[in-house]
Order: C-alpha cells, then sequence, then structure tokens
C-alpha cells in the first residue's frame, strides 16, 4: 500500500470507498499523462477490481476521462468545476488578484499566490512576466514546501514541532541543489523567521530561483507571494526591489483580509 494509502486508512471514521475515490482523483490530477489501470494500482495500492469500479463509476460522471480504448485514464473535465468553485469562493485569492497584476506590472516577473496544504504549497493564481525568458504559470501545481521559497516561508509561520509533524522524513529532491535533510531545513527556516521573507535558488528548478512572503492573516498564516526569476535577472539589487515590493502588497492584502465584516 502507498504510503497515502495508509494515512487515508488511518483516518477513524472514514468511509473506505470514499478515501478510495479521492485518492484516485489525486492521483490522476497530479500525473502528468494518462495511467493506465496496471499503473494506478501499483501507485495505490489496491486491487485492479477496486480501481476498475471506481473508474467506471468516475469516467460515466465526467470526473474522469479515458482514451479511445478505454486503457488509460485521467483526470475529467467536471473535476475543473470543483477548483473553480474553490477559486470562485476563497477570499484571500479575490482580495489578492489586484496586487498580483500590481507586482506582475511593477516588477515584470512572473508572481504567484499559493497556501499551504500539508507538507506542500498549492499554487492558486499566478500573473506571468512579458520577458521571453521567465517561468510560466504554476496555477493547480502542487510542490513540496521544502523546496520552494512560497513552501518555505509558510513552514517557517509555524513552530519546529509543527514542521516536523508536517514535513516527510525523507526529503524529496527536485535538483541537487533542493534542500534535502532536515537539520539544514530547520537552519533555514529559522533564518527565514527572523528576516521575514524567503529565497532560493535552484532548489525547484535548475536556472530559477525565486523570493516570498507570507499573507499576514490567519494564524499561522497560510498564503503566501511569490516572485520567480530567472537567475540572469536574480541580482541583489532586484532582489531588494522585489523583496520590498511583495512585503508591501502582502501587508495590504492582509490588512484588506482583517477588515472585512466577520474577520
Amino acid at each position: 500500500m502507498s504510503d497515502g494509502a495508509a494515512k487515508r486508512a488511518e483516518v477513524p471514521g472514514g468511509v473506505k470507498s470514499a478515501a478510495r475515490t479521492v485518492e484516485l482523483l489525486e492521483a490522476l490530477a497530479q500525473a502528468p499523462r494518462r495511467l493506465t489501470l496496471t499503473e494506478l494500482a501499483s501507485q495505490l495500492g489496491y486491487p485492479k477490481s477496486s480501481i476498475h469500479m471506481l473508474l467506471r463509476t468516475l469516467v460515466g460522471a465526467g470526473w474522469v476521462e479515458s482514451d479511445d480504448r478505454g486503457t488509460a485514464y485521467g483526470i475529467g473535465v467536471r473535476a475543473l468545476l470543483v477548483g473553480t468553485a474553490f477559486l470562485d469562493r476563497d477570499v484571500v485569492n479575490q482580495v489578492a488578484t489586484p496586487h498580483l497584476a500590481a507586482l506582475r506590472a511593477h516588477l515584470n516577473e512572473t508572481v504567484h499566490l499559493a497556501r499551504l496544504d500539508g507538507a506542500d504549497v498549492v499554487y492558486l493564481a499566478s500573473r506571468e512576466s512579458m520577458h521571453i525568458l521567465r517561468s510560466g504559470s504554476r496555477v493547480g501545481r502542487r510542490m513540496p514546501a521544502h523546496s520552494t521559497a512560497l513552501g518555505q516561508v509558510l513552514l517557517a509561520q509555524l513552530s519546529p514541532e509543527e514542521v516536523g509533524e508536517r514535513i516527510p522524513a525523507e526529503l524529496a529532491t527536485e535538483t541537487q541543489h533542493t534542500i534535502s535533510d532536515h537539520k539544514s531545513l530547520a537552519l533555514e527556516l529559522q533564518d527565514i523567521r527572523v528576516r521575514g521573507w524567503a529565497a532560493e535558488r535552484e532548489q525547484d528548478s535548475l536556472g530559477l530561483g525565486s523570493i516570498a512572503v507570507a499573507i499576514p492573516y490567519g494564524r499561522p498564516a497560510t498564503y503566501g507571494l511569490s516572485c520567480s526569476i530567472p537567475l540572469t535577472r536574480f541580482t541583489d539589487a532586484h532582489q531588494r526591489d522585489v523583496v520590498q515590493a511583495l512585503l508591501e502588497h502582502a501587508d495590504e492584502i492582509g490588512g484588506t483580509l482583517r477588515r472585512l465584516p466577520g474577520a
């Protein structure tokens, strides 16, 4: 059984079929291509017969799509409705939208809004730079928090004990520069807590760095802003400009959110 399956099996009062359906959809959503029944069974650790029954139901409902031969499966268009509904109702996303546009216009770099979800960060919105050499949109992507500036700055909002409860024992490496041990991560998070922002170079993608700040809203803060910068433009002067702009807009977003009724 996969780690994900094992964790879901431990949820008290969980409904097995519902847990398997959610895990199946998540596996398909994260896959870069359509997966076969054999691949899904191997990845999830469930019998082919059980997965096949779930797939038939999900295909019929439009949540999963299959190829012409019915042998490979991918996430269906109806799944988009759930993601869109979340974004439409997420007040942080609504408040942050004009700030992302302003940041992109001011910095001419790709900027992102994301939130911490377990040991990962999920990207909710992006505005792309106008430069030819730029980072693309990451909307909908889920990345390990320890390997991104956004994830690191949000992990830094937690206590060391809380971080230890979220982060897996083995840290996945995206590149040779990714933080790969808990001691190094703890030291980096402590530095971030002191200076109030995070920066990384090539920990997530080669040739690319990023700077991130937390949005001061909620305890702990779970949303953040980041700016992705090709290393060719990642100068000390540009870093100072980016940090200042991100902090200013994050403070404005947080202030707006705290003034909303019921905040």
